[in-house]
């Protein structure tokens, strides 16, 4: 179990710190997205996706130094963009995924299952003893979710490669 946390750690960091730097990037264009996901009010616009924008470090960084409250973090944030991205596709929207930055590949089923499989990771990350496993381990477990974690930020990218050659 404490391989699958180590595993889920560099998962958490990597997918975190790629979101929010790919926002970062662009914050005024993920603002302007942020409407077409959650209708709300124009003056709530700017303070929601700084607020993301913030969390998102955030939780990668408390998964470092209090793994249960990164976890827990990380599990409330990716709960909240799954009942979003949900609540859009039930509202007929395909808004484009600013998740990894500008793109316009439209949200769908696979972002619910990208975050559902996210949010598992994250609870199981947050439930698991905050036992040290032995370095070598930990060190194959950490290398494994930063894999995992680049083939996440890449979903996007890798399905329109397997669209077009369809």
């Amino acid at each position: 179990m404490e391989y699958l946390r180590a595993a889920g750690a560099a998962l958490i960091v990597v997918v975190f710190a790629a979101s929010a730097f790919s926002k970062l990037r662009d914050l005024r264009g993920f603002a302007r997205s942020v409407p077409a996901l959650v209708p709300m009010p124009a003056k709530w616009v700017t303070p929601v996706a700084v607020a993301v924008v913030v969390t998102e470090p955030a939780s990668a960084v408390l998964v470092l130094v209090t793994p249960t409250a990164g976890f827990v973090l990380a599990s409330a944030l990716l709960l909240a963009f799954t009942a979003a991205i949900a609540a859009a596709l039930r509202r007929g929207r395909r808004a484009p995924c600013r998740c990894f930055g500008a793109t316009e590949t439209p949200i769908g089923p696979r972002h619910l299952v990208r975050n559902t499989l996210l949010i598992c990771f994250a609870v199981l990350g947050a439930l698991a003893p905050e036992h040290q496993p032995p370095v070598a381990g930990a060190a194959v477990a950490f290398a494994v979710g930063v894999v995992v974690a680049v083939l996440v930020v890449a979903m996007d990218d890798i399905a329109v490669v397997f669209a077009r050659s369809s």
